[in-house]
C-alpha cells in the first residue's frame, strides 16, 4: 500500500472499515462514480519515481563555487539564498556524489520500496 497515494489510502481503510461508498464520496467531498474510479485506480501498478543519484546542476555551480574559495554567505547571495540554505545544498550535493561513487549499488530507500 506503500505505492498509493494519500487519498487511495484513507479512500481503501474507510473502504476496509465497512464505509459505504456514498459515505466515503461524502467525507472526501467527491462523487460516489469518483470514489469507485479511485478504488479501480489502485489496482493499477504504477512504477515510483526513480532516485535521482547525480547532483543537479544548482548542487554542481554550489560546489564549483564553494571549491573556488567564496564562503557560504557570499554563494547565498548570488542566489539569493541564505548561508545556511547553502550548506544544506552543500550537504545534499555531497550526498548524491557519494551516491554515484557506490555505482549501482541501492539505497535502503530503494531497497524498501521494490
Amino acid at each position: 500500500m506503500q505505492h498509493l497515494r494519500p487519498l487511495e489510502r484513507r479512500v481503501l481503510g474507510m473502504l476496509d472499515d465497512g464505509v459505504d461508498i456514498d459515505e466515503i464520496g461524502r467525507r472526501i467531498r467527491k462523487s460516489p462514480e469518483h470514489v469507485e474510479r479511485i478504488i479501480d485506480w489502485t489496482s493499477i501498478p504504477r512504477s515510483s519515481l526513480p532516485v535521482r543519484r547525480s547532483p543537479s546542476a544548482v548542487e554542481r555551480r554550489v560546489l564549483a563555487l564553494l571549491d573556488a574559495g567564496e564562503t557560504h554567505e557570499e554563494v547565498g547571495q548570488r542566489f539569493r539564498r541564505s548561508a545556511d540554505y547553502i550548506r544544506q545544498v552543500e550537504g545534499l550535493a555531497h550526498y548524491r556524489l557519494g551516491l554515484e561513487l557506490l555505482g549501482g549499488r541501492r539505497t535502503r530507500q530503494e531497497e524498501s520500496s521494490a
